[in-house]
């Protein structure tokens, strides 16, 4: 993990909108004592390939102190795969990155870039939207009571130790227009909550973590009960495994990983699970 001294890896595209990840990549290095990596990937054919004195130059303008102690790595090749391959090769234990286009012109990092960076990175994928103001203070993880949801809870207790930690869980009942009775929408939000119960009880979850715990049910679809825990809970991190059983994140990251990322206005920790 990051906190017991792995380097933190963030990927620029040194527009404006890449400063954000920047910022706050840069804090957390700070906030947990670690070295900070940062990655700018140069198209092929630039000028700036044949200008190392002008990359170096240009990513430490995209710094808040241009003249930190940080290593400046430009890579050339999809950008994706140059920040996996360069978080490997330095050993990071997080990767941070935003928004911003990477390669072509309406190329967010969205959909297939966080697929390939998650799903081939060992290491949590942290994307950025809002201007670091604060530590993460107050964390929404999402659950669906998975071994993978697990692991991300852990793993986000890990990382924040001071932060407050709440779970969430969606759920619905199945062909709800069909029950005129509501026995059985109770019934299910009684069992729900016993898996709720059972799954913050886990022996796998130390009890230091479980103090720190908060857990609610949401009931609807899963981008509108995350967004609106989110406000309750006053959240500033949301985390997602990434290869849960249903629910919050499928097996693959794609439409579902893809809606809360587009619709959940706060920074997102993504945790693959184990392999």
């Amino acid at each position: 993990m990051t906190s017991t001294g792995q380097p933190i890896l963030v990927a620029t595209d040194l527009s404006a909108r890449s400063d954000r990840a920047v910022d706050r990549a840069a804090a957390l290095a700070q906030q947990l004592g670690v070295r900070l990596i940062v990655l700018h990937v140069i198209e092929a054919g630039s000028p700036l390939e044949a200008n190392p004195e002008r990359v170096q130059s240009a990513i430490r303008a995209a710094l808040p102190d241009p003249r930190a102690d940080v290593d400046i790595v430009p890579a050339i090749g999809p950008a994706p795969t140059m920040i996996v391959e360069a978080a490997a090769s330095a050993g990071c234990g997080l990767i941070v990155t935003g928004v911003a286009r990477f390669n072509h012109v309406g190329d967010f990092l969205t959909g297939t870039a966080v697929d390939h960076i998650v799903r081939h990175a060992s290491v949590p994928v942290l994307v950025v939207k809002q201007r670091p103001h604060e530590p993460y203070t107050s964390i929404l993880v999402a659950t669906d009571f998975s071994p993978c949801s697990r692991q991300a809870l852990l793993t986000a207790a890990a990382l924040f130790p001071d932060a407050a930690l709440h779970l969430v869980h969606a759920y619905h009942v199945a062909y709800e227009s069909w029950h005129r009775s509501k026995s059985v929408q109770e019934d299910v939000t009684a069992e729900t909550q016993a898996e709720l119960d059972a799954f913050v009880q886990d022996p796998a979850i130390p009890d230091a973590v479980r103090a720190r715990l908060s857990a609610r049910l949401g009931y609807g679809e899963s981008h509108s009960v995350v967004c609106d825990a989110a406000d309750q809970v006053g959240a500033n991190l949301v985390v997602l495994g990434t290869h849960g059983r249903s629910g919050f994140m499928p097996a693959l990251i794609g439409s579902m990983a893809e809606s809360l990322l587009r619709c959940v206005p706060l920074d997102t920790l993504m945790v693959r699970a184990p392999v």
